[in-house]
């Protein structure tokens, strides 16, 4: 008879996640709800993560983590480092939670980080697991997060915030179909700073790389403005020409 393999958690090593949406107002970032915690004064809130299994690969540990934690599924996934400081884990909440859910709530944990571009549409998180709650939440308000989830996320704005400037990843968080003035709200949210409206459209349109679709908006309180689309093919062609600056 076969014997069955238990797989078996590792306790040193993790993977978090850094899910980030555009709800075309805000830049949305993807937590969990750990629930009550004993210390008051601490962030309940947390990026989805957790330690991986023996017979399981990064990847593979972190879209189960991902599917477990908040039930998102079909996303992809980019690695953008590792965390490793040896206090990592040293707010006293943390701790105690941890005797809570871990075998070994001593041990030390070096976290593989993994971030997302979707479109909040297409996904409807739900917690499961440890997670009371997953939610989305505005990027640039939170100023507090479990462990050191925090520098994760700011090391996941940075490295978002340089994409940008060499590919337009944005419109990986946008509808089909937008305006430019949602594209230009998406851009603020990234950077993190106001760009000015007339340069910024001057400068897309000088990229070519949007399809105006000659339609308008429906069932809007304001003036219904034009819908465009992102160009992949024109993209390709700027691409292959050796064109790389798309910052702002």
């Amino acid at each position: 008879m076969e014997k069955k393999i238990v797989s078996e958690l590792n306790p040193n090593v993790s993977v978090d996640c850094v899910i980030f949406g555009f709800d075309l107002e805000k830049l949305n970032v993807l937590v969990i709800d750990r629930g009550e915690i004993a210390v008051e004064s601490s962030s309940r809130l947390a990026l989805p993560g957790n330690l991986i299994y023996n017979n399981e690969n990064l990847d593979q540990a972190a879209y189960r983590v991902l599917e477990e934690l908040t039930g998102l599924t079909n996303i992809y996934l980019e690695q953008i480092g590792a965390f490793g400081d040896p206090n990592r884990i040293c707010k006293e909440a943390d701790k105690v939670w941890l005797q809570s859910i871990r075998a070994e709530p001593e041990a030390r944990v070096i976290t593989v980080a993994y971030f997302s571009l979707v479109k909040m549409e297409d996904y409807m998180p739900h917690a499961s697991s440890f997670a009371k709650n997953a939610e989305w939440v505005p990027a640039n308000d939170i100023t507090d997060l479990a462990f050191d989830h925090f520098d994760i996320l700011q090391g996941a704005k940075f490295n978002l915030k340089q994409k940008i400037k060499i590919q337009p990843i944005g419109f990986n968080l946008l509808p089909e179909k937008f305006t430019l003035s949602q594209l230009h709200k998406l851009y603020e949210s990234i950077l993190d700073k106001p760009l000015d409206k007339r340069n910024f459209r001057r400068k897309i349109q000088k990229l070519d790389i949007l399809t105006n679709l000659n339609e308008k908006q429906a069932g809007v309180p304001h003036k219904p403005s034009e819908l465009y689309k992102f160009n992949e093919a024109k993209y390709q062609d700027i691409i292959q020409n050796g064109y790389n600056n798309f910052g702002f």
